[in-house]
């Protein structure tokens, strides 16, 4: 059998992940930061599953909402894990929904190969960890998760096979 088998965008990633930090701390500490400092953030302490012991910390700068004026705060993994908790549970119900979507007899090939995550949401620490203990499935991260979904859309593009078998 050839083709997609079932195909559903959730649209929740790196952005989402972001906005949610964002909004954390905008809520908590009434700090107002910006999407490069989300990202930052993001980078330097997200993490979906707590994988040490060790307490990681950062120093970030906002505006303070109610007085206007800039502060800095100390923001903790943690804290940024709370943050990620919601976005991350909705790639987890997304991951869930396709599996029960998946007819029964192709489920076999997923317990043997697994889930493959792309996008930069892949690179979100610990994601692959979660999704193994939520799922009890192989989860792999793509050689190159920020390239590879445009990389094999143009690959499909180019080979008219491919992309009838898809397209039907």
């Amino acid at each position: 059998m050839d083709g997609v088998v079932y195909s559903k965008a959730i649209r929740v990633g790196g952005d989402k992940m972001d906005e949610a930090i964002i909004n954390y701390i905008k809520r908590k500490y009434n700090l107002l930061i910006g999407e490069m400092m989300a990202e930052t953030v993001k980078l330097e302490l997200g993490s979906a599953y707590k994988t040490d012991s060790e307490r990681h910390t950062m120093e970030i700068k906002g505006r303070d909402l109610v007085s206007g004026i800039p502060k800095t705060l100390i923001l903790d993994d943690d804290e940024v894990r709370e943050s990620l908790a919601e976005t991350v549970s909705q790639i987890l119900n997304g991951i869930k929904l396709a599996l029960e979507n998946t007819p029964p007899e192709l489920s076999a090939d997923i317990v043997d190969k697994g889930i493959v995550l792309a996008g930069g949401g892949a690179l979100l620490k610990g994601l692959d960890v979660f999704l193994r203990e939520e799922t009890s499935l192989p989860i792999i991260i793509a050689e190159n998760p920020l390239t590879c979904v445009a990389l094999g859309a143009g690959m499909v593009l180019d080979d008219e096979d491919i992309l009838r078998k898809v397209i039907m």
